[in-house]
Formats: C-alpha cells, structure tokens, sequence
C-alpha cells in the first residue's frame, strides 16, 4: 500500500489523497467498491504495461477509472491498471449504476494494482506497506 496527498488534473480535477494497492500474481485480483454512490463515469486509456508496483505505471499504463459520487456528494475515483503481466481490465460497473460498498466491480487479471482518488479531506486508516484484504480491510473514512 502507498499513500500520497496530491492534486489530481486527470479524473477529479482537486486536491485528493490517492492510496495505492499493489496486487502481485498470487492475490486476489478482483476489485471492490471501498465507497457505496452512483458511478457517474467509466474511463478507460489505452497504454503501457510497465511493472505495476512502478511509479510511471500511474501516469502510462493501460488503466480504466470509475469515477463515484457519494449520497453526500463527495466524488472520488478508482482506478484499475495494468501492469507488465496483467494486460486485461475488466469493468462490470457502467455509469448510472447504483454501488455499495464492498460490492466486486471489476478485475485485472495477474499482476496489477488500483489506485484510489479519494477527497483530500478523507481519514486515511490503512498504513504504507500495510497489506489489505478485499472487502474486510477499512481504508479511510470520508
């Protein structure tokens, strides 16, 4: 797990807090909705396949974000990427659908990570290099 405060120009366009989760080939790679709300937009960009776990991975990889906008009007954003053996997103969300928390939305088959954009006002629980098991592991409280 990463952790950096930082402004965000690609999907939020606003101060955020992003939290990096690292899956490698022997984790679970499906992924989770860490906050319920309404998915307003699917982005998907073709790219890179570099190492995941890399910090250029963020900005050059193939990657597919799902942008949410919470019941209190909080908006953040998760982002699945590719990485240099996984090269297939899969998104099941599609804009409109209603998420709750915890729900599987997606997955990245082996070797990935997903990066979540969350408002800069979130209370961040989960620690770096702390390890996080889907759909039990709390990360922040917004």
């Amino acid at each position: 797990v990463g952790v950096k405060e930082m402004f965000d120009e690609r999907f939020l366009q606003q101060e955020i807090v992003r939290i990096s989760i690292f899956m490698n080939v022997f984790n679970v790679h499906v992924n989770r909705v860490p906050f319920a709300g309404t998915v307003e937009r699917i982005l998907f960009k073709p790219g890179k396949f570099y190492s995941a776990d890399k910090h250029q991975a963020a900005l050059h990889n193939e990657h597919c974000a799902m942008i949410v906008s919470t019941e209190s009007q909080q908006r953040y954003a998760a982002v699945q990427i590719a990485g240099l053996i996984a090269r297939r997103i899969v998104c099941w969300a599609e804009p409109g659908d209603r998420i709750a928390g915890g729900q599987r939305y997606g997955l990245i088959r082996f070797g990935s990570r997903v990066d979540l954009y969350l408002p800069k006002e979130t209370e961040v629980i989960v620690r770096v290099g702390g390890k996080v098991r889907a759909g039990e592991t709390v990360l922040g409280r917004m």
